[in-house]
């Protein structure tokens, strides 16, 4: 199935310039959706994944039913602030500014083999944040699954000695 046909690009938005890649479309297409769990799910079988780990927010829409899939836990990271009780945090540089990631200190265990998913690899700073909280409390990468790789802002460099997988990829 060639996913690409089953997202939705809207030049311009949110701003000129940009080329915003809207999985909504994909989202709402059952055996498009599904066809997209399934390959990220085959990604996470060879990789003998422990739990997955989903990046706010749309993280949680592709990490959930993949956890599902896998019969997996499934642990969210969060921005500063939304998550209760203790966390582990990290923050990170913008193009403007910084930013922090959150998770909850007891959310994932000392050597257990983590999948980390989001919707979009752009320039793998957020998914970098996200990998050294995990890192932090001693679990191990086994990878990051994307659905989207925007081959441009070259993130698969910035995230060298890690095992990325992407079902579509577009030069920008």
């Amino acid at each position: 199935m060639d996913l690409k046909e089953k997202i939705r690009v809207i030049e311009g938005f949110p701003k000129p310039g940009i080329s915003f890649k809207d999985i909504t479309t994909l989202l709402e297409d059952p055996e498009a959706f599904q066809y997209a769990i399934k390959q990220l799910a085959q990604f996470c079988r060879e990789r003998a994944v422990d739990i997955v780990v989903g990046v706010e927010s749309r993280g949680f829409i592709l990490g959930a039913p993949l956890a599902y899939e896998l019969g997996l836990g499934f642990v969210l990271i969060r921005k500063r602030g939304k998550l209760p009780g203790e966390v582990l945090s990290v923050e990170y540089e913008l193009e403007y500014g910084t930013d922090a990631l959150e998770i909850h200190k007891d959310a994932v265990k000392p050597g257990m083999r983590v999948v980390l998913v989001d919707d979009l690899l752009a320039t793998g700073g957020t998914i970098g944040a996200a990998a050294k909280l995990v890192e932090q409390v001693g679990a191990e990468i086994s990878g990051f699954a994307f659905l989207i790789e925007l081959e441009a802002l070259k993130g698969r460099q910035n995230l060298e000695g890690y095992d990325i997988f992407t079902l579509v990829k577009y030069d920008k």
